[in-house]
């Protein structure tokens, strides 16, 4: 009988082994070192948040140099557009899996008619870019007084 061997787990992969399971979700999907990049497309996680009086994007950008954080707000579309650059590492050595992901990357919004273009504000705190999106006055529901004649 023929045993998968695995580094993470003593050697040797068991059926009774509780990381069998785990291995084999990742080795069945593994490639050879370098060529994650091409089949893995970085899209960082992002949030759309909605209130009456505004639209914020959250978006996860750890490791992101601020300065390449580029927001751009075009013909009702929100795009969102950086890169990670990779770190350089002198010594390869003991490297077991390199999952990060490293490139450039734009996200794009399709954005209601309702959002005022002139008041749009963007701040980038600890890993996070946060696009707040101000709706128009106009388009704020309004509550109208009812008269009532006696």
């Amino acid at each position: 009988m023929l045993a998968r061997w695995t580094p993470f787990n003593g050697g040797i992969a068991r059926p009774s082994s509780p990381m069998s399971v785990f291995d084999q979700l990742f080795n069945d999907f593994a490639l050879p070192r370098g060529q994650w990049a091409a089949v893995a497309q970085f899209a960082p996680a992002a949030d759309v948040l909605e209130n009456q009086n505004e639209i914020k994007v959250k978006v996860d950008l750890p490791g992101h140099d601020p300065k390449s954080v580029q927001v751009k707000l075009e013909d009702g579309v929100l795009t969102i557009q950086s890169e990670r650059k990779q770190e350089r590492q002198e010594q390869q050595e003991g490297v077991l899996r390199a999952e990060r992901s490293y490139g450039a990357f734009a996200r794009s919004f399709s954005l209601p008619d309702t959002v005022d273009p002139q008041r749009v504000e963007a701040r980038f705190d600890n890993g996070v870019l946060t696009v707040t999106l101000p709706k128009r006055e106009e388009t704020k529901p309004r509550a109208i007084e009812v008269k009532v004649q006696s």
